[in-house]
């Protein structure tokens, strides 16, 4: 069977759920191309997995860490990659595969919509029109717009795969706004994550053990500087922190001896797996990876991000994790990081997700799905 996916390149939590996808597809013997850009494409073609070029579907303009919504929505239209349908349709017309997959890049979908090509749409969030909130009332009409749009498109498609896991259990459920009479079109795959829990060998850290992947730069500094802060308190936990490629390790002179900084990890998952929390934002794609892992998270969403607001939320509800503020002190985050390495709260709830992570196979679920419908 030939699939074609299709990848959103704004933000790298879609390139990095697609690539197990896609290896997933290659060894169940199938011809698999995937549609990315940016940098997004070159993490894909590290994987020796085949790639075209297609353009971007929105341009993020922003200052010092903080997204500029109406100029993104003025950019975008600007640069004209509104118009991409027709190279789209171009390169579906030379595949021609059988079935097309979308993670959250809509001209694809138009373009297999028009040449009637079976097309499933990967997301995890449906609520965008949300971004649009208390910006105006030209945001307002677009967020209108917005939705109308997205609508319409989940009821063409000919399903719509959640890579998360089912209810009552799905992470991002609170940035799930769809139709009921959409229901029967859902699946839910269970999380899309690069490695499986047995393949990964630890990175033998000392325990207890913290990964933070809070990045060092812009708006998240205070959270990085404050998670080094909290780490002083109490020298019997060790801490891995990422600082992201903008910030210079070398630069934190005075850090306390149990404290290690790294700009990038390769392979985050032997870290993970060594770890007994991980600190982060509230992306979704680091929410699958550490819950599939079994490991619980203290998440710090960005301030106004309503997506990763909803996901900390959820995690929060459901018992593996804690939603934090960005005001909270280091002697309350201590607290927070004691209730799970000294008492083990959160845990429990963490493991079963882990089982049924495992349980699921997203990757596998999916490639089956697609068998099941689209072989002959």
């Amino acid at each position: 069977m030939k699939i074609m996916l299709f990848v959103c390149g704004e933000g790298l939590g879609h390139t990095s759920r697609c690539i197990p996808l896609a290896q997933q597809m290659q060894s169940n013997g199938h011809d698999v191309l995937i549609g990315a850009y940016g940098y997004s494409r070159e993490l894909i073609e590290k994987k020796g997995l085949q790639t075209i070029e297609i353009p971007p579907e929105i341009q993020l303009v922003g200052d010092a860490g903080s997204l500029d919504l109406k100029g993104s929505v003025l950019a975008t239209i600007k640069s004209g990659h509104l118009l991409g349908i027709r190279e789209i349709n171009k390169q579906l017309k030379e595949f021609d595969p059988h079935v097309v997959v979308s993670d959250s890049y809509y001209t694809a979908i138009l373009a297999a919509i028009f040449r009637k090509i079976p097309v499933h749409l990967m997301i995890n969030q449906s609520n965008m029109e949300e971004f649009f909130y208390d910006k105006g009332m030209l945001m307002r009409s677009i967020g209108g717009g917005t939705k109308a749009f997205y609508n319409a498109i989940f009821r063409k498609v000919d399903g719509i795969i959640i890579p998360d896991y089912p209810m009552p259990d799905t992470i991002c459920r609170l940035n799930l706004d769809l139709e009921d009479e959409l229901e029967d079109a859902l699946f839910y795959s269970g999380p899309l994550v690069g490695k499986k829990y047995e393949d990964v060998e630890e990175a033998g850290l000392s325990r207890p053990h913290v990964l933070s992947t809070v990045g060092g730069f812009g708006y998240r500094e205070p959270i990085f500087r404050k998670v080094i802060e909290t780490a002083r308190m109490d020298t019997t936990i060790s801490y891995t922190l990422l600082s992201g490629p903008s910030v210079d390790p070398d630069d934190f002179t005075d850090l306390p001896e149990n404290v290690t900084i790294l700009r990038f990890i390769e392979d985050q998952f032997p870290y993970i797996k060594s770890s007994d929390l991980v600190i982060a934002p509230g992306g979704h794609s680091t929410m699958m990876e550490a819950l599939s892992f079994g490991i619980p998270m203290l998440s710090f969403p960005d301030i106004g991000h309503n997506e990763q607001q909803n996901n900390a939320t959820a995690l929060e509800e459901d018992g593996c994790g804690r939603k934090l503020e960005y005001s909270i002190s280091p002697e309350q985050l201590l607290e927070y990081i004691h209730e799970i390495t000294n008492e083990g709260k959160l845990r429990e709830k963490s493991r079963e997700l882990h089982d049924l992570s495992n349980k699921l196979d997203g990757p596998s679920a999916i490639t089956r799905m697609l068998e099941s419908k689209y072989m002959k």
